[in-house]
């Protein structure tokens, strides 16, 4: 198979040409002749294969000619490895059509096997020449029953193995280069050898080995070895029929190295077996001593011997009582365990290594110690004061017995007879036991009795009231504890908490009662104590409901409440934006006052006492009313139309503003900061009031000073002309006495300011021609000057060089 792979990978890699409309391919190579294959051309009639050494391309060695329907060809004979061209040409009638080239190497040489020879039972060492050229070899190796294999090698000598034993088989060799294989060489014959024998050892006494083998076809004789050669002196050579062989007379405990072949018949030795170590069993124990050791709630024997001659590995020692007991170790004592009070024992002692057991020692007695009392009970006869006692056994001289508390303190206690006693204060479990003793020792003490004293009284108990209806009670853990019970009553009826902390949490108690507490200690083994002192402790007083308000002026509200409280005092907060406010009552009722206008508040009440403080009550809301505007304002928009403005207030969502006067009022409801409002007239005295109103339809009123309205304007203003250049304006002023500025604007703007109380003034060099815009106003006592007076517009002509007519064109507001 491995020939065949071989074979198809050299026809897989074999150099490909392609020339003009043919491709060429060496199939396959031996160092003799090549196979080549190409692809067919069209009307060709015949092919030619030609091959020439690649040095000498012009010197043919051998050519072949086919037929127009064959595809491959076999040339030859040629030379081993030698690099060639092949020349393969598509004929018709003997016109060249296609013609292409290509390289190829032959095989290597044929190889000649020198020698074979067998290496053990299932590897053969074959030496070859190697050859020039080659690459590597292929070794064919098959046998009559129809083995067949190739195998690669490098190099000679090489190894065959996995072959059977003591079995024929023929070898050929191939030499390999890139090109394929050399042809194979003549065929060699070689036997494998005898295969090494199954042995087994065993050493039935400590002075002799017994070696037995299976016996092995091919095999005429046989060969046993031992190290060290005194236990076998001479390698003999045993009869096809023996299988057994006893080595005797040998040291005990000793290693001895056995191997053993077979011999075949043509004289050669087998392969041997792998060697087998072997020892002879141990020599008996000598004397061996018994001691008996101890330890709280046990003890064992510990035996202990000299130690047996091995001069490989370990020696196990085996120690077996009568009573069922037995070690195994390999050191030189051993531990028996466990034993118990007046036991016989009857001892022997074992050594062994791997090949088996030695005999037994003769047989030793040995006898134990007393068995310990049985205690009955502990009597507390009086609190704090107890007996232990316990049977009384059979040859005991006297009794010791163990009183151990649980906080580590002992007492002991010696005594002819069958009790004794101790003092045992509230709270400790006492373990307690006694032994027996006696001239041979002590026995182990009995088993322990438990007893356990009530559990001691909790100190510095403290109640707290977490809630108005729960109680936080805390004391130091008291002594022989495992729970405690907290008891809490008021009058007939009682609340119970259990837990192991010194902790109790007693909820759902009624506000404002007096309670009984008190805090009770059990334990699994002697159960509750309850001789335990009360403790009084009242509950924080109870939470006030049905809160009322009633408010007072603008910034004070009256608090009432109902509670049902023994001795308390209350507290009333405001809690609003701003902060909080505080009233304090011990009735019913109490007055917040300082509140903010226009805020929101949430009013809680709480009841104090020396108990505590009660849980606040539910929140009643109020809201202030708006807060005022903090400034106003009211400017003239014409002489009878005024716009009053005004600042934040808080609080408020929407505002009535009212002017009044002795010619009339107005009024306006907006939520905007501002309002436009008419029939005032000017040179008025008014007043301004206000009430604001927050989004829930809360009002406050508002005042502010009285405010007079601007002066109004003048009346029939007319203008004149006066000698040269000059114009006079006069008018008719209002009411008030008031200063009055005249502006003339156009191409050039002129003024004047006539003396208070006059009602005219002049402009003088008026340039004519042009059109100028006339306003007369008063002026406030501020010296501005009042802005909702109408302008006049007025043409000025000319006449030669000097004012001509002027001509009225309208009036117009100022801007």
């Amino acid at each position: 198979m491995k020939g065949l792979l071989f074979f198809a990978f050299l026809g897989m890699t074999a150099e490909i040409a392609a020339g003009v409309g043919i491709t060429v391919t060496v199939f396959s190579v031996t160092s003799k002749n090549m196979i080549v294959r190409w692809t067919r051309f069209p009307d060709a009639t015949s092919y030619k294969v030609t091959v020439s050494p690649f040095s000498t391309p012009d010197d043919p060695t051998a050519f072949a000619q086919f037929g127009p329907n064959t595809v491959m060809g076999s040339v030859g004979p040629l030379s081993p490895n030698i690099v060639y061209e092949v020349k393969v040409e598509a004929l018709a009638n003997q016109v060249v059509l296609s013609t292409t080239f290509l390289e190829s190497r032959t095989a290597p040489q044929t190889v000649d096997i020198d020698n074979v020879k067998a290496q053990d039972s299932s590897t053969l060492i074959v030496a070859f020449t190697p050859v020039g050229g080659a690459t590597g070899y292929q070794l064919r190796v098959e046998n009559a029953q129809g083995y067949f294999s190739e195998e690669a090698v490098a190099s000679s000598p090489a190894l065959i193995g996995s072959l059977q034993p003591y079995t024929t088989y023929s070898l050929s060799i191939m030499a390999i280069n890139s090109a394929g294989r050399s042809q194979p060489s003549a065929s060699v014959e070689a036997r494998t050898l005898l295969p090494p024998p199954l042995v087994t050892t065993s050493s039935p006494t400590n002075d002799s080995i017994v070696v037995s083998w299976l016996p092995a076809d091919g095999s005429v004789s046989y060969s046993v070895t031992s190290v060290p050669a005194e236990a076998y002196p001479n390698t003999t050579l045993l009869s096809q029929n023996t299988t057994t062989v006893t080595l005797t007379d040998l040291d005990a405990g000793t290693l001895h190295i056995i191997q053993v072949y077979g011999w075949d018949q043509e004289g050669r030795k087998g392969e041997a077996s792998p060697y087998i170590n072997q020892t002879t069993r141990p020599a008996t124990p000598g004397l061996f001593t018994v001691t008996v050791e101890r330890s709280p709630g046990q003890a064992w024997l510990n035996v202990s011997w000299e130690p047996v001659f091995q001069d490989r590995g370990a020696v196990e020692y085996t120690v077996n009582s009568s009573l069922d007991l037995q070690c195994t170790t390999t050191q030189l004592h051993c531990i028996l365990e466990p034993i118990g009070c007046a036991e016989m024992h009857i001892l022997h002692l074992v050594a062994a290594n791997e090949a088996g057991p030695s005999t037994p020692t003769e047989p030793e007695l040995f006898g134990t110690f007393p068995c310990p009392p049985q205690p009955v009970e502990v009597e507390e006869s009086d609190p704090g004061n107890c007996t232990f006692s316990w049977e009384s056994v059979e040859l005991a001289d006297g009794y010791q017995g163990f009183i151990k508390r649980n906080d580590g303190v002992e007492d002991v206690c010696n005594t002819t007879g069958n009790s004794c006693h101790f003092h045992c204060p509230c709270g400790f479990t006492y373990l307690t036991s006694v032994l027996a003793y006696n001239l041979a020792g002590d026995s182990e003490p009995g088993p322990v009795l438990n007893y356990t004293t009530m559990p001691c009284c909790p100190d510095h108990v403290t109640i707290t009231a977490a809630t108005t209806d729960t109680f936080e009670v805390t004391w130091a853990e008291s002594r022989g504890a495992d729970a405690y019970e907290t008891h809490a009553v008021d009058g007939g009826v009682a609340l119970v908490c259990n837990d192991s902390a010194p902790v109790c949490v007693l909820s759902d108690l009624r506000c404002d009662r007096p309670y009984t507490v008190t805090v009770t200690p059990c334990s699994e083994a002697r159960g509750c104590n309850r001789a335990c002192p009360a403790h009084l402790k009242d509950t924080p007083p109870c939470t006030p409901t049905d809160l009322s308000l009633a408010q007072g002026n603008g910034s004070s509200v009256t608090v009432s409440w109902a509670a049902e409280n023994r001795d308390a005092n209350y507290t009333v907060s405001a809690v609003g934006p701003r902060g909080r406010h505080t009233c304090w009552s011990d009735a019913r009722s109490c007055e917040v006052d300082a509140l903010t206008c226009g805020s929101s508040y949430n009013f809680i009440a709480v009841a104090h006492s020396a108990a505590g403080q009660s849980l606040p009550s539910y929140s009643v809301p109020l809201e202030t009313a708006p807060c005022c505007p903090a400034s106003l304002e009211v400017d003239p928009v014409t002489q009878a139309m005024s716009n009053v403005s005004w600042s934040h207030a808080r609080g408020a969502d929407s505002f009535v503003t009212t002017l009044t006067s002795p010619r009339g009022h107005a009024s306006c409801h907006t939520r905007d900061p501002h309002c436009l409002m008419g029939c005032i007239t000017c040179g008025t005295n008014y007043t301004v009031t206000m009430e604001t109103y927050s989004r829930s339809g809360h009002m406050a009123n508002c005042s502010y000073q009285g405010f007079s309205s601007s002066a109004c304007c003048p009346s029939g203003i007319k203008l004149y002309r006066t000698a040269g250049s000059g114009l006079r304006v006069h008018w008719r002023p209002s009411s008030g006495g008031h200063n009055y500025t005249v502006e003339m604007t156009g191409s050039t703007n002129y003024t004047c300011s006539p003396l208070p109380g006059q009602s005219s003034c002049d402009l003088e060099n008026i340039q004519c021609g042009n059109i100028y815009v006339l306003l007369v106003a008063p002026l406030a006592a501020d010296g501005t000057r009042v802005e909702f007076c109408h302008q006049r517009l007025y043409l000025v002509t000319c006449s030669g060089y000097n004012l001509g007519m002027v001509i009225y064109r309208g009036k117009q507001f100022v801007d």
